[in-house]
């Protein structure tokens, strides 16, 4: 077998950064010696052997890989993750889940995880609970989260809440991650007792008159409790500077809200704690990660289609939100602790 990597050199000599996460990631896999050769598609030089083989193999986006078994047949992998998975399917991983269930000391681990990067945080998390570990996928800030923990190569878990009442738009964006990160997507939906119960009494609409929380109570945080209680710990997307309820915001703590597997404790993990919008937005576009097409609708945040709004400029991002509502009362229940 040989494996032949098409690298893109910038017009400053210096690899695309794409192509330096590639290969940190074979590197960190313990598979960089088994790439036979690099070739290089030279910016503005279309006569370089790595333009060639990318107009040969009509690719435009670098890395890609190309592997020739024995037999002289061709694979080709635009993607690092996929080149890995289908090259060294039966490679020993490097990195083992401890599967672990003493209960953690969620203090300590605030102090030495405090300041470092989110990759760092979700390293630890699913190398301590693997599957048992889900990512609760909806927005921006999820499918970054979800790429980066594709990159780790570890087990984990995604679940989305499906209130019954997304734009098609979510729908569609759902099932284009799933495909790109070919996950399984766990998807949660209400009760459909408790749900046929509420619209009779109060309609479809009620929250305009008074307030989301009993609406988002049945549609999302009830399933949200069903999702959690079959993992033992879980991680967020939420920045402190959403919401001015999120302002004292952790990074890993006891979640004080909801319950784990056989009633047990829950631990949270918030990777994304201190970054903000841009940063979030320059590492998806920086890593082609897929997002919401109402994204470029003007919508900066994104729930349920009659709750939510695009923003205007100069306006908050999650002012679209509940807007008919106080900016302190606009979170759905599910990071903030029960008040029954």
């Amino acid at each position: 077998m040989k494996i032949t990597m098409v690298k893109k050199e910038l017009a400053d000599g210096q690899p695309c950064d794409k192509c330096k996460q590639a290969e940190d990631l074979l590197k960190q896999r313990g598979l960089w010696e088994r790439i036979d050769e690099v070739v290089w598609a030279v910016e503005g030089k279309p006569e370089s052997p790595g333009f060639v083989l990318a107009q040969e193999y009509n690719i435009k986006i670098a890395p890609f890989f190309l592997v020739e078994d024995d037999e002289g047949k061709m694979s080709v992998y635009r993607s690092t993750l996929q080149f890995i998975k289908k090259t060294f399917s039966d490679e020993p991983k490097r990195f083992k889940v401890e599967s672990t269930s003493e209960t953690p000391n969620w203090e300590a681990l605030e102090e030495e995880f405090r300041g470092r990067s989110p990759q760092d945080v979700i390293q630890w998390a699913l190398t301590r609970f693997g599957e048992d570990c889900a990512i609760a996928f909806s927005g921006a800030e999820d499918v970054v989260l979800i790429d980066m923990a594709a990159q780790t190569g570890l087990p984990f878990s995604v679940f989305c809440l499906d209130t019954g009442r997304l734009h098609p738009e979510t729908y569609e964006y759902l099932e284009k991650v799933r495909n790109r990160y070919k996950i399984k997507l766990q998807i949660m939906t209400p009760n459909s007792e408790a749900l046929q119960t509420f619209v009779q009494e109060k309609g479809l609409f009620s929250f305009f008159e008074d307030g989301h929380k009993e609406c988002c109570g049945v549609r999302k945080v009830e399933p949200l409790r069903r999702a959690l209680s079959g993992y033992r710990a879980w991680i967020s997307g939420q920045r402190k500077d959403q919401s001015p309820t999120r302002s004292e915001l952790l990074v890993i703590h006891k979640d004080e809200a909801f319950e784990g597997v056989d009633a047990s404790p829950l631990t949270k993990m918030n990777p994304l704690t201190d970054w903000s919008s841009s940063q979030v937005w320059e590492y998806i576009l920086k890593n082609h990660v897929p997002y919401n097409p109402l994204h470029q609708k003007g919508f900066r945040s994104i729930g349920c289609e009659p709750c939510t709004r695009p923003t205007l400029p100069g306006e908050h991002e999650r002012a679209g939100r509940w807007w008919w509502e106080d900016a302190t009362k606009r979170e759905c229940g599910l990071h903030i602790a029960s008040d029954e």
